[in-house]
């Protein structure tokens, strides 16, 4: 580790000591901060995978399906169904609508990690190792249900460290992240991002935490059709390029990072498990 890495380490520590100081956790290392580069190419839901490479599934709405080489298969903002596959080892859910969590996942399910804590107010502070992927969560406020006020560490910001890569889901995301949050945060390397300009954050505040995050890619999730998606992408043009596609999936790894922070349009499908 380099001399300027340890320095921005060890000011992540001083900034989260509770964090640093859990005995049964594996040390982030998106904190750390790292450089990368490259490309993303296609892919398929099920085919085998690249060593040190993970596909994101985009299913429906805000809810992805994470596949890693080794077979783990995490699905983000969980609502009850990905399509005619079995359940997968773990889940994400957030609260600010039912769109994004269920009330009943499937006994299947190994994990399910809820975005908002039993205890109003407090954080969900969650930190999972599977092993080959290690699953945190970085707490956010919400507009309360009437609109007036915010509750305090109502949703979560889900990161996963897999491959070597960080991979960020914004979730139902009400505001800007503080610094603090951001530095919680660490290096992301792909982000999800909820782009419908009001329900979530306005776009112009979406930008900015974009601009923010400098992730390598960023995939836009949360639209409502074409006029909400092309807003979104008219104004990221030009500090980030942009790749349209027709498929659901891709596969993504350190090594295959594009050069430029770039926005990977994808079209939401449900899955279906290989004949």
């Amino acid at each position: 580790m380099t001399v300027s890495r340890l320095a921005r380490f060890v000011l992540c520590l001083a900034l989260f000591p509770a964090a640093a100081m859990a005995q049964d956790r594996r040390p982030s290392h998106c904190i750390a901060i790292a450089d990368a580069g490259g490309f993303v190419h296609k892919a398929a839901f099920g085919d085998p995978l690249d060593e040190y490479s993970v596909r994101l599934n985009y299913i429906d709405h805000a809810m992805f399906l994470i596949e890693t080489a080794g077979g783990l298969r995490v699905a983000t903002d969980y609502t009850g169904f990905l399509g005619r596959v079995g359940p997968p080892d773990a889940v994400t859910m957030n609260r600010a609508h039912i769109s994004h969590w269920t009330p009943t996942p499937d006994p299947g399910i190994g994990h399910v990690l809820r975005g908002w804590s039993d205890r109003v107010g407090e954080p969900a502070d969650h930190n999972l190792d599977l092993g080959e992927m290690l699953i945190r969560s970085v707490s956010t406020d919400i507009r309360s249900s009437a609109g007036t006020g915010r509750e305090e560490n109502g949703n979560s910001i889900f990161v996963f460290e897999v491959a070597g890569l960080c991979i960020g889901h914004l979730g139902h995301l009400h505001h800007e992240p503080s610094a603090e949050q951001y530095a919680a945060l660490g290096r992301l390397d792909v982000v999800m991002a909820p782009v419908d300009g009001g329900l979530t954050v306005d776009l112009p505040t979406m930008i900015r935490t974009l601009q923010g995050l400098r992730s390598s890619v960023v995939i836009p999730m949360h639209w409502f059709g074409p006029s909400s998606l092309d807003r979104f992408v008219a104004g990221m043009e030009g500090e980030f390029d942009v790749d349209r596609r027709s498929e659901s999936f891709l596969d993504v790894s350190l090594d295959t990072l594009p050069d430029r922070p770039t926005i990977v349009v994808l079209q939401p499908a449900y899955l279906s498990e290989a004949e």
